[in-house]
Formats: C-alpha cells, structure tokens, sequence
C-alpha cells in the first residue's frame, strides 16, 4: 500500500525550494518539534531556525535549512514561508562556523557595544546551518 502524501511547498523571498508529494515533515516550531503527516489537524505557527525534514513521496528524504518563519497546515496543503531557505547541501561549513564563531566573540566581550539578542538570534542560525550540516553528511 502506498504511503498517504500531502503537497509541500517551502518558499522563501529569494526562491521556491521545493513544491511536490511528501509523506512527512519535520520542523521546528516555536513551541518544540512538529511533525507532519497527511491528515494533520489545521495549524498556522512561527518556525524556528533549524531545518525541514522531508520524505518525499517514495521515501526519499531531503533537508533544507530555515533561518525562521511561519508553517501553515491545511488539509490537503502545507506551506512553509521561509525568512531564508538554503537546500542541506548547499550551505557553506567555513561561512557557518565563522558566524558562529563571530557571534559568540560578541556575546562574550563585556566592553562592546552590541545587540545581545540580534547576536544571538545569529549564533542560534549559525548552529542550525551546523547542525544541517552534520545531518546532510551523515546522510
């Protein structure tokens, strides 16, 4: 018997990502970790940075990482609106790391003069790129 699908799209203001079958997803959303599958109830809510996990139709999965957003749930629709979406494989590891690294200098210096949460909100994007990053390779 073959899998029961929902259409996904995940667009962002540059590109569409990804429009097609699915028979799940997982993402993060702002009160913990979400997973989709068809028949899931209607839902609209703010997404973290971090990743959406998607099984394509046939069971072949795919990873993009998200900078933020908002999920939405419909019956037979699921559409995730991006601040930023970068498909797994094409994230930059040295960029990645030298954010977070960059990042975490500014926390820690106590004499600058800094937006502590807009430099956190850069180290939390900067580890979810890591973290894309591990589970692409490891794929």
């Amino acid at each position: 018997m073959a899998a029961m699908t929902v259409h996904l799209d995940v667009v962002s203001a540059e590109d569409k990502m990804f429009s097609g079958l699915v028979e799940s997803i997982q993402v993060t959303g702002q009160e913990g970790e979400l997973g989709i599958r068809y028949g899931h109830a209607p839902l609209l809510t703010p997404i973290k940075p971090g990743m959406v996990r998607i099984v394509k139709q046939h069971g072949e999965p795919e990873v993009i990482y998200l900078s933020g957003g908002i999920l939405e749930v419909q019956p037979n629709l699921v559409t995730v609106l991006a601040d930023t979406a970068i498909r797994g494989e094409d994230l930059d590891r040295a960029k990645a790391e030298k954010a977070k690294k960059s990042a975490e200098e500014r926390i820690n210096n106590p004499h600058s003069d800094i937006d502590y949460a807009q430099a956190h909100s850069e180290l939390m994007k900067a580890i979810a790129q890591l973290r894309v990053l591990d589970m692409v390779k490891t794929r």
